[in-house]
């Protein structure tokens, strides 16, 4: 399934998007994609009804609304740092042993086509598009890393946005550069696993002004979803909804020499492999 949640800010109502035109309500049976409807096993309650709504003609048409993150604020947003092999050489900088992770406010997640604000005192604000994982129940102490996939409930776009001078320039924590508002687009939607054939073999892509500046894939991974989830189940209780940032391919905007920086008015697109894609404007700061 592929679940979304449309509507205004703070208002969005969560359905199940058929194709690119249609889609099935179910507000009435959940009242958003939260923590308590993934704790419940909420996806694989959604697909009889779902499945009984379209066989009874009963689907929607996407009249325009806006499209908010396929998930309600989570518990806690969690970040991978150089998790791909090809952007940790771009950056200089040795491969991990085990997985980098900081963390990023829950209030930064916004929708997909949503304008992304640069921070005040920001110098050196970049992208990063990445998988995003949602945890599907509470885990923790995973025995093994094949018991990670039963707690995943899916997967999506979002796009790390970073504030590198806050990020390195300014001492303490990597979560100083990651925090600000609408730092975190997610979406459109998200995708059960029963749809991906491999996680692990999705292209990913970000252009800024229709310049292709990120082009990579999963197979880069340093750290897989699976090994991901078991780590950190090692470290902390992962509640359903919470949210995991995987990192990111070659091409970020500090890789570049010069560095590329964004400013007002650029555009983002950027998009994996049957999950979507996104779009945003950026703003200055308010």
């Amino acid at each position: 399934m592929y679940l979304m949640r449309i509507g205004a800010p703070g208002a969005e109502k969560p359905v199940v998007r058929l194709d690119e035109t249609h889609y099935v309500d179910v507000s009435d049976l959940t009242p958003d994609f939260d923590e308590r409807f993934f704790g419940a096993g909420g996806t694989a309650l959604l697909a009889g009804p779902v499945a009984d709504r379209v066989d009874r003609g009963e689907v929607h048409a996407f009249a325009g609304e806006r499209v908010g993150a396929p998930i309600a604020r989570p518990h806690q947003i969690l970040c991978i740092g150089l998790n791909y092999s090809d952007h940790a050489a771009e950056t200089g900088q040795a491969v991990p042993g085990e997985p980098i992770l900081f963390t990023k406010s829950p209030n930064t997640l916004i929708g997909p086509y949503d304008e992304v604000r640069i921070p005040r005192g920001a110098t050196k604000t970049d992208w990063e598009v990445e998988l995003g994982i949602v945890i599907g129940r509470r885990t923790s102490y995973l025995d093994a890393i094949e018991e990670a996939a039963d707690a995943i409930a899916g997967y999506c776009v979002v796009n790390d946005v970073s504030e590198r001078a806050f990020q390195m320039e300014r001492g303490g924590q990597w979560s100083k550069g990651k925090s600000a508002e609408t730092f975190n687009p997610a979406g459109p939607w998200l995708v059960t696993p029963d749809e991906i054939p491999d996680v692990r073999d999705l292209g990913m892509w970000l252009d800024v002004n229709g310049v292709r500046r990120q082009t990579g894939t999963t197979k880069t991974m340093i750290f897989d979803p699976y090994v991901i989830v078991h780590h950190l189940s090692q470290f902390m209780v992962l509640e359903p909804g919470d949210l995991i940032n995987t990192g990111t391919p070659p091409g970020v905007g500090m890789g570049f020499k010069p560095p590329i920086w964004l400013q007002p008015g650029d555009v983002m697109e950027l998009g994996i492999d049957g999950l979507g894609r996104q779009r945003q404007t950026v703003v200055g700061p308010r």
